[in-house]
């Protein structure tokens, strides 16, 4: 992982990506927000409180607790700096900045928005504050999809899949869990994944940006 010279993902691929997912949390935001998927969100949460297991309970609060925003900003600033350590500067700075990024936005969103959490009696944890969308599952894809999107092109076919796959199974993991411990509603968990989802790539789309006009620059 100490090629320099590896180009970041092109922005003509991350650029569309970013777009589509940016709309989809906006639109998810706006639907949530009003009413529109609250049927469904009742549905899941009545029915996951309903299924609740002692030991499944108890995991879920250590994952939620490592999932949480501030562990995601860990991953963030760590792979950050271990990647400018290794000469990636930029790709550093892209992976620390995301997390950063995305926490602030989340917060706006939620304070605009002013969502009530599911009632007391559904919430393994008591969370009175706003809900849309969900802090933990818009950080942890921030985070996490930067992760993968910035090593991408200095990891190996495998290191690529185990990344990858790891990424997903841990984002799902802790967007589960905010549904099953009745904090947030499944329509808070969706908008997050895409806001956070989205805000990585369009992270990576002004790394590629950047590092392409450098390159330009330097011939």
């Amino acid at each position: 992982m100490d090629d320099r010279g590896r180009p970041p993902l092109p922005a003509r691929l991350t650029g569309p990506v970013a777009a589509v997912l940016l709309v989809l949390a906006a639109v998810l935001v706006a639907v949530a927000a009003t009413g529109g998927l609250q049927g469904g969100d009742t549905a899941t949460a009545v029915g996951l409180a309903a299924d609740r297991i002692p030991g499944v309970t108890t995991l879920a609060l250590v994952v939620t607790e490592l999932g949480n925003t501030v562990g995601s900003t860990v991953v963030g600033l760590a792979g950050g700096a271990l990647l400018a350590g290794r000469g990636h500067r930029a790709a550093g700075l892209c992976l620390a900045a995301v997390p950063l990024v995305a926490s602030v936005v989340f917060t706006v969103v939620k304070r605009l928005v002013d969502r009530a959490r599911p009632p007391a009696d559904l919430q393994v944890l008591a969370v009175a504050n706003e809900s849309l969308p969900s802090g933990h599952a818009t950080m942890v894809a921030a985070a996490w999809t930067t992760l993968v999107l910035v090593t991408w092109p200095l990891l190996a076919a495998r290191g690529r899949v185990l990344l990858a796959g790891f990424a997903v199974l841990w984002a799902g993991a802790v967007g589960f869990t905010r549904i099953y411990l009745g904090v947030h509603w499944l329509s808070d968990v969706l908008a997050g994944w895409a806001l956070g989802a989205g805000l990585a790539f369009a992270g990576t789309t002004a790394l590629a940006v950047v590092t392409a006009r450098r390159r330009v620059g330097a011939a």
